[in-house]
Formats: C-alpha cells, structure tokens, sequence
C-alpha cells in the first residue's frame, strides 16, 4: 500500500509545455535526464553526437520547407544549407574533441583538468533561423552532455519543435536519457522569461529585447548583440569577386543571418564600376522616390526592424513599400549618404534584401564610413573588407585596427563567412556569434562546446623547484687572493680593471698589493675610492660615470659589504645604462616570478670580490643593499644575475681589523646562518651550511674579537663563517631582523651588525611562536615549526634543554653572552638614539620594514603592529 501511495505521488509528465506549472516538470525531467546523461563516457556521448547529426542532416529539407512555410521567411533552399551546415559543419569540428572526463594532466606539477557539463541549457530561437539554430544547439549541447529545453520564437513554433525532436529521437535511439531535450510547446515571452530563470545557463540568439532578458535572467548567459555588416570596397579590390561575394551574401536565405552585409561602402575610383556591376547581376537600384518609400517600411514605430520585412524578397518588400520591381531582382539596393540610422532607416540593420550604398571619397574616408555604422548599429559584430591582399597590407591593418567587430573577415561573403568554416577553415562554424564586450556581450567569438563547460581544476600541493647558485668561482685560504688574480689574465684575458674601496682601505694600502700585481700582468687600472659605510644612490652613480668614462672588462670590489654592494650597483649602471632603479628595487614574492626581469650581466665586464670584513658574506650573494640619500631609504636589491664571477675569501686581508668591526661583522655573520637555517626557503643543501657557520661564529669570534691579527687560526675560521654563511643566505634568503635592521641603520645610522645584533633575539622569540597571528607563505613551508628549527641549531652547538622551548632559551642566552663578549649593548638606546627621535620614526620604519624584501621569507608572516612590538622591546631591552 504504501508503494502505491508513493507512486500516485509522482508528478505526471505533462504532455503539453504551456504553463509555468508544467513548464517546472518538465524541467525537472531534462535536469534529471542531465544527470544520468552527466555520467556518459567519451565514446557513449561521440555515439549520440553522430546520431544525432545524421538525423539532422537527413531532414535538413523537410525542416527548410517547414520553416519557410511556417515564418513566411527566406528561401527553402537556402534554409536547407543552413540546416546541413548547423548538422554537418559542427559535426565535423567537433567529432574528435574531448568533451568528457580528464581534458589535460600533468602529475609532475600536479595539476588536472577534468571536464564537466553546465547543466540545463535554457536555448532561446529567433524567428529568422529556427531550425538550424535549434540544430546547432542541440548537437553543442549534446556533445557537452547538457540537457537543453528550447524556447522557440512564437512565429516559428513548430518548425523549431520538429527540428528539436529529430535530434531527440536519434540521440534518445543512440543511448541519450529520454528527456534530454525538451521544449516548450506555447511559446510566450513570460515562458521565456521563466525558462532562463530556472536552467543553469541561458544560450540565446534573437533581438536585443531577448538577448538583454537573458544578461538579466540571474544565470550565467551566452548572448550576442545586433549585427549591422558593412562591407567596404577599396580601389584594390577584384571588384567583379567583391560585388558578387556581396550578392552571394546579402540575398543567402534574404539576408535573414545576423553576419549578413546590411552596408557596402564604395570608393569613389570603382563605384560606378560596382554599382554597374550590381545592376548587370540583377540588383534593383532605387530611385529617389523608391528609396522615400522604402525608408518608411524598414523601420516600425518603435525605431525596430519591421518585421514584415524580415526574410522577404525584393519583389515581396517593393510591393509592401507601394511600388514594383522585377520578380527576379536580388536585392533592393538605396544610394545613400546620411550615417545617422535615426534619420536614415538604411543606416540600420535590416535582415531583409536591403542593401544600402555609400560612397566614399577614398579608403580613409570609406574607413570612417563603415566605422560609424559599426558603431551606431552593430558594434562588436562583423565587417568586411574587399581589398588586394597583398598590394594592400597596410589597408588591411588598418582595417583591423579600426574596426571594433569581433569578425573582420577579408574578400569574404559576409553571412556564409561569419558563421565560420566555409570560407576561413579555422574560423569555428557556429550560429550564435558573440560581440564581446562592446555589445555587452559575455563572448567575443563564434559560440561552440568550449562556452557549455565547467573545466574542473584539480590542484595537488606541489613544492618549488629549488637550488644552489654560488659564484662561477670560490677561492678562501689564507694568502688565496695572488693565485686567484692570476685567472685575470690567464682565464678571462683582462685588460683594464676598475677597483672599488672605500677611502679608508684606500688610504691604508689594502688595494696596493693588489695594483702591483695587476701592473705586473699588464693590466691597467682604475681605483674608486669614495664609497661610504652606507653606500648611496648618488655614490653608485658617480662610480657608474667613472667605470663609463673608463670601459673596464673587469670590476674589482675590496672592502666589507660597503663596497661590494656599490660595485654591484655600479655594475648595473654599466652595463645597462637604461636599467630604471625603481624596477631594480620592484619587491616580489618568488625571485622566479618577479614583475621585473633583470637585464643579463656581464657582458662588458665581470665581477671579482674580495672581502675584508668577516661578516657580510656579500662576496658570494646575489644582494646589494643601498641607500636613496634623498628619501633615507635603504632598498635590497636581489637578484642572482648580481652574483659576483669570482669570489675571494683571504684572511690575509683581514687581519688589521679593529675589534668593533670584527664584532658587528661577526654577529652579522651568525645573524645570516640563524636567519638562513630559519627561512621558509632553508634546504639541505643550506641547513649544513648555516650550522657550520653559526658553530664557526661561536667558537672563534671571541678569540678572534680578543687577540686579532695575533689568533691567525680566529680570523681564518670568521672569514670562513662569514663566507659559508653568506652561500646559505644567498640561496635560503633571510627575514625579518634583517629588515628591521636595515630600516633601524637607515633612519638611525647605526651599523648594520649592531642592528641585527640588537633585533636577532626578539625576532627568534617572535618567530618561535607555535602559535603564530599568520605563518608565512611557501609550498615548502608546511606549518609553523620554527622553535624546532632553532632548538636543532641549540643542538648542534651541544646546548642542554629537556624541550625544544628550553633549547631556544639557551641558545638565546649563548647570543646575548657571545654580544656582550664582543661588547654589544643590551638595547638600542644605548647607541645614544634619542627616544623622541625614535618614536617618532617608529611607525615608518614599521611600515617599511614589513616591505622590506627580506620579510618574505621570514617563517612568521609579520603584522606591522608586530614589527612595531618588536622594536619597542629592542629599543627599551624589555625581556
């Protein structure tokens, strides 16, 4: 009993679709259909699709009498190709295309694409092609496996009915769901209305009224705008193939394709010679008195079309107008020269045998002619030009860049070449041409199967690709830098050499062994001496001018990051003189992605480094930091072209360092192999690195910040931290104390070393959050684990701790003792920063910290009220 109760609850199909009531049941039944049909492999739905089309094809006469005999419009036969191009033509370009399933994939980058229908397809049909736009849209449909209920033109009922149900009884008797395809039997424009409102996406060809419905209907919508063709004719063209592709055209199934030409412009030079032409092929020129008469039909009373005139024959439109023309004669055709279609009716889009005639004093103004008809009537449409190909390119491409129409078809007859495939083979068939964005449209091109698909993207995590890029070559050792000079000549054949210090390694002879052994291999040279301890901008540029005047092959930095930073810059001047330092200094997210492409270097000269400093590493890093003295900002240019070609790490060159330098560069050197070991970018290849060097620091810079010059084994193993650490760095990036350390140098001058010296603990405290506001942004940074990291560094020191907290805690009091070893203070106001000063710079520096390019790697993505925090803490020593 309670089975039968159930059934009697069922709704019942409803035999007629003539209510909105019954309309619903019907849709549920083509949604329901779509589901199943949803499931369909490639081979059951390619089975369908040739059914389909052959049951199309088969009746493509019957359907173009039907149609002819039913709207009173166009010409049987004509209506018979459009049928057998809507079956045949799709059929062709559509048969091999994958519509189901996996459309691509690629498990390397973890990326799939998988195929899926839209849905129900609300298909409204004009009265002027109702038969083979029903076909065409239910074979797209069909192929897409959507469910589609058409909402025929009320004039055009029963044609379009019958064309849409041989479609579905071949697709149904191929395998398709029975209620694949569906229609609505009473037409009416609340039905219309409702039919858009209730399917997935509404696919619509008719009048603006229509199309507009459909943009409006609350569902995504393919909809195209009016068409309003001219054709122009230039003094190069064949003009017997130009009128006659004309004729072909305007008179195809009269005129009733929205492609079709409604316009032909004419230059002065062959207009008599086309309108001869016309008349010989049986065109009827209008008289003036014609013409009046004519104007009066085209147009109803609401400035449309009138349709009594859509589809009919010249004879057929004389007659309605009040005069006669032959029986035969091809198309009407009115010599005008208003281009405003509310005054002139021929100016307007017309879809009848009506063809307006202008003629233009030469191309350019033929040009503007057919632009202005474009524009007022059938903007994003098409528009012809007849032209010789190739003794007239530039016409042509001027043509294209002119006309706004999204089909600019060349020597081409406009209806049968906007629908596409006939006389452009890569033009898609279709006859639902969209307008674009000009005509409101949401497609610019021929409508096919790609606008009725959902593309799934499956994306699986995926890890960048990463690497170790290091300088051409490394030379360390103490006393390496003679041997390595020597490849100026006998590797590279180096004739001129441009040297870059500051005024104090300069004056105190660091360059001197190296000029001797340059003048001994016979390479002349240059020494830029007056690099500051923040290099500048306006440095960088007065070293620029000094290479340019000189034209070195080889660039040689001497000093600490000072001055290898300026003789990066300088070596981006040189070599590309038009490089804009705004773009240099453009932020980005991945050093691969970057807006900004760096120009290639070293083409006028390569890049030698030696340091003097054991700290900055910047002999083997692709970084410069430098200083805008206008704005007092500090920019961290990086990229790997920046690499130096050679690097040379000799301890023989420092060892006259005095104790505030060892120590400010010492502690840099750990704040690179901290920072480097922390960074969301830290790999294998770096994590040894950074441990080595931060190990390296701890053990040897308090000896060699103690005895100097008199512990060689000290100063070697810190030129050795200062360069390994600088390799981590260079390839595993930093954070965020070294961008508040560069803004807390800019603003407050205090030496890079100390800076990070006095944020390094706060941040670590910062970054070692479990529980962090925003973790960082990088496929290989899975989740925060940054108080794992340090408490592996505390580890590899052989520091206590029962868990990874109190490992950190003891690695942070291992800083603060090896700072006040070295004589660090506790807090930056200790270096006579006066609290005003600071606070009053507080929030810039805050702000230009967070954009600093070192942030991005930083493992705790950083609030700028955090940042603020933090610099607080560092200022005043707050535990």
């Amino acid at each position: 009993m309670a089975e039968k109760k159930k059934t009697e609850e069922l709704p019942v199909r409803p035999e007629v679709v003539n209510s909105t009531e019954s309309l619903k049941l019907r849709l549920e039944e083509v949604k329901e259909a779509q589901r199943k049909f949803a499931s369909y492999s490639q081979e059951q739905v390619d089975k369908i699709f040739l059914a389909a089309a052959t049951a199309a094809t088969r009746n493509r006469i019957s359907l173009a009498k039907l149609a002819v005999e039913e709207t009173k419009m166009g010409v049987v036969e004509d209506k018979v190709i459009k049928n057998h191009f809507a079956s045949e033509y799709i059929y062709n370009t559509y048969k091999d295309v994958k519509t189901c399933g996996i459309l691509e994939e690629d498990t390397s980058f973890g990326i799939k694409r998988i195929i899926e229908p839209v849905g129900v397809i609300a298909a409204v049909i004009p009265t002027t092609n109702p038969t083979s736009t029903a076909i065409f849209k239910a074979l797209i449909s069909l192929k897409t496996r959507n469910g589609i209920i058409f909402s025929p033109h009320p004039g055009a009922r029963r044609c379009t009915i019958a064309a849409a149900k041989v479609v579905l009884d071949a697709a149904v008797e191929a395998g398709a769901p029975s209620g694949i395809i569906a229609w609505i039997d009473e037409p009416s424009i609340e039905m219309s209305v409702e039919v858009m409102k209730e399917a997935d996406m509404v696919l619509a060809t008719g009048g603006p009224g229509m199309v507009k419905s459909a943009y409006s209907s609350g569902n995504p919508a393919v909809g195209v705008g009016n068409g309003n063709t001219p054709a122009l004719i230039d003094d190069s063209a064949n003009i017997l193939m130009a009128v006659n592709s004309i004729i072909h055209s305007k008179t195809f199934d009269n005129g009733t394709i929205c492609a079709s030409e409604q316009s032909v412009v004419i230059t002065e030079k062959v207009y008599n010679q086309c309108k001869k032409e016309f008349e010989l092929r049986g065109c009827y020129i209008l008289n003036d008195k014609e013409k009046d008469l004519v104007r009066k039909i085209i147009l109803n009373a609401a400035g449309n079309i009138n349709a009594q005139i859509v589809g009919k024959s010249p004879y057929q439109i004389a007659k309605l107008a009040g005069f006669e023309c032959p029986k035969d004669a091809k198309m009407l055709i009115g010599e005008v020269s208003e281009l405003d279609v509310t005054i002139e009716p021929f100016a307007h889009e017309k879809l009848s045998p009506i063809l307006a005639m202008y003629k233009s004093k030469d191309f350019e103004e033929g040009l503007k002619i057919a632009e202005r008809l474009v524009i007022d009537g059938g903007i994003g449409h098409t528009a012809v030009l007849y032209v010789d190909p190739e003794k007239a390119i530039e016409k042509i491409k001027v043509f294209e860049d002119t006309m706004r129409t999204c089909r600019i078809l060349i020597n081409t007859p406009s209806s049968q070449g906007g629908i596409g495939d006939i006389y452009n083979f890569r033009l898609l068939p279709s006859l639902t041409l969209g307008c674009g964005s000009w005509a409101g449209n949401s497609v610019s091109e021929n409508v096919g199967v790609k606008e009725l698909l959902n593309i799934k993207t499956v994306a699986e995590r995926r890890e960048n690709m990463l690497w170790l890029r290091l300088p051409e070559k490394i030379y360390f050792k103490k006393g390496c830098t003679p041997v390595a000079l020597k490849e100026l000549k006998e590797v590279y054949n180096n004739k001129k050499a441009f040297i870059v210090t500051d005024t104090f390694l300069y004056k105190n002879g660091y360059t001197k062994a190296i000029t001797d052994q340059l003048d001994s291999m016979g390479i002349v040279h240059h020494t830029f001496f007056d690099v500051s301890p923040d290099p500048t901008l306006a440095c960088a540029k007065a070293g620029a001018a000094a290479l340019s005047a000189f034209a070195p092959d080889v660039i040689i930095a001497v000093g600490g990051g000072s001055a290898m930073d300026a003789a990066k810059i300088m070596w981006i001047m040189y070599e590309h003189p038009e490089a804009d330092f705004n773009d240099l200094a453009m932020r980005f997210m991945d050093i691969r992605k970057r807006v900004y492409t760096f120009p290639k270097m070293g083409v006028k000269a390569i890049m030698v480094c030696i340091a003097t400093s054991s700290g900055t590493g910047s002999e083997v890093t692709p970084f410069a930091i430098i200083t805008d003295e206008k704005t007092n900002t500090k920019y961290s240019i990086a990229d790997y072209a920046l690499l130096p070609t050679m690097a040379i790490s000799d301890a023989e060159m420092m060892m006259e360092q005095p104790r505030s330098l060892t120590a400010s560069s010492g502690i840099d050197a750990l704040t690179h192999a901290i920072e480097a070991y922390a960074s969301m970018l830290a790999t294998d290849y770096t994590d040894g690195l950074a441990l080595k060097a931060a190990k390296l620091v701890f053990d040897y810079l308090p000896r060699a910040y103690k005895y100097g010059r008199d512990d060689v084994e000290a100063r070697e193993k810190m030129a050795n931290a200062s360069t390994i650490a600088g390799i981590a760095f260079a390839n595993a990036f930093l954070g965020v104390c070294h961008s508040m350390a560069h803004k807390l140098g800019a603003h407050h001058h205090v030496q890079h070393g100390v800076a990070n010296a006095l944020l390094i603990t706060e941040v670590m405290k910062y970054n070692s959050a479990e529980v962090p506001t925003k973790m960082g942004t990088f496929p290989q940074y899975q989740y925060p684990h940054t108080l794992q990291r340090y408490a592996e560094i505390a580890n590899y020191l052989g520091l206590s701790g029962s868990n990874d907290q109190e490992k950190l805690d003891c690695l942070i009091a291992k800083i603060e003792e090896l700072k006040a070893t070295i004589g660090i203070a506790k807090s930056i106001r200790e270096y006579g920063i006066d609290e005003k000063a600071f606070l009053e710079k507080l929030d810039v520096m805050c702000e230009e910290a967070f954009d600093d390019q070192c942030t991005g790697s930083n493992p705790r993505y950083p609030l700028i009220s955090e940042i603020k925090e933090m610099y607080l803490s560092a200022y005043y020593g707050k535990k």
